[in-house]
């Protein structure tokens, strides 16, 4: 839905006034991205990955406990990559997704009890 002009006009005085509080912040958040902000996170997502295999080849005869947490780290970092990467590639678990699009197709709905 488009805005009208009154609301048009309060948005560019908003957006104007916040340039001249905080340039820098508004620089800042003009320039952010989803693929920008998603390649921080995936680079984190690797660290923790590559820390999980080094806590668990690391500790694994040694103290098991820590190797366990080691494959724990690695199970979480695995998955924040798929979410990473999910996100980027604009797949959505929700009814409107990819899985929700393939249920309707197949005529799958998982809210009716099945014999």
């Amino acid at each position: 839905m488009p805005l009208d002009d009154r609301e048009q006009r309060i948005l560019e005085e908003i957006e104007r006034q916040f340039y001249e509080e905080d340039p820098k912040l508004a620089e800042t958040v003009r320039s952010a991205t989803l693929a920008s902000i998603s390649t921080k996170n995936l680079k984190w997502a690797i660290l923790a990955l590559a820390a999980g295999v080094a806590l668990m080849l690391g500790f694994f005869t040694r103290q098991t406990l820590v190797a366990l947490v080691g494959f724990a780290v690695m199970v979480l970092a695995v998955a924040w990559i798929i979410a990473i990467a999910r996100k980027r590639a604009g797949i959505s678990m929700g009814p409107g997704g990819l899985t929700g699009r393939l249920r309707r197709r197949l005529g799958r709905n998982d809210s009716t009890p099945s014999d």
